[in-house]
């Protein structure tokens, strides 16, 4: 268990601290054109994808638990400007065991920078500790 834990946050950030390619594009990461239509949205946002798969001993309470302390994080993290999870439901049957996708998003590399080593995040990683079974995050800057 202690184990599973030690592993989900090197993992985490490992992905954190990973080299970004650099684009032809002039669109900078860590600071994106502003969206003419609307001012306060820029034209490219940083999204945070994970995916879980839980342990077979976890309850349906447990994983309802994670997905709700998942869902709080926006209200506790200013950092994070958006917010939404499903359940898989791919009739290909290549998720790898993995069933909830959770997308986070954020306006800058310094948003998501802030967002993993908070507190309430941090606290929300040790909450999934021993519910785990796999998980995977990739993170991206959207682009049209």
């Amino acid at each position: 268990m202690k184990n599973s834990l030690i592993y989900l946050i090197s993992l985490l950030l490992l992905l954190s601290c990973a080299p970004k390619e650099k684009e032809a594009e002039p669109l900078s990461s860590t600071s994106p054109e502003i969206n003419q239509n609307n001012p306060t949205m820029p034209d490219s946002v940083l999204r945070h994808v994970v995916l879980f798969a839980f342990k077979a001993t976890s309850s349906q309470q447990d994983i309802d638990g994670i997905v709700a302390a998942f869902k709080a994080l926006s209200s506790k993290i200013s950092e994070i400007k958006g917010f939404e999870w499903g359940i898989n439901s791919s009739p290909e049957g290549l998720n790898q065991g993995l069933t909830h996708a959770f997308t986070v998003t954020f306006h800058s590399d310094a948003d998501r920078d802030t967002y993993i080593p908070h507190p309430a995040h941090q606290e929300f990683v040790g909450l999934l500790g021993p519910h785990l079974d796999k998980v995977t995050v990739i993170d991206y800057w959207t682009k049209e």
